[in-house]
């Protein structure tokens, strides 16, 4: 049921709000895949966040699509130049 739910977010761009452990997020989800240990992730930037971030499946929970929130993905090829 996970993954129905991340791959509507990603196809549409949708944002969403998870709780991850013991804390909420609202994050851009980018893409879900099996990490080299065999564990489902997720990746994707919270908004507080300038980075990506790995989300296990095990640990999420209270997933709710926010249909009124877009994004545009923001993964830089190059580092910036400060």
């Amino acid at each position: 049921m996970k993954s129905k739910i991340f791959s509507e977010a990603i196809n549409n761009r949708n944002r969403l709000r998870i709780c991850y452990q013991t804390t909420e997020f609202i994050i851009d989800p980018y893409f879900f895949s099996v990490d080299k240990n065999g564990k489902k992730v997720l990746y994707g930037k919270a908004s507080n966040s300038s980075e990506v971030k790995k989300f296990e499946y095990k640990k999420i929970a209270n997933i709710k699509i926010l249909h009124q929130s877009k994004f545009c993905p923001i993964i830089p090829i190059i580092p910036l130049a400060n």
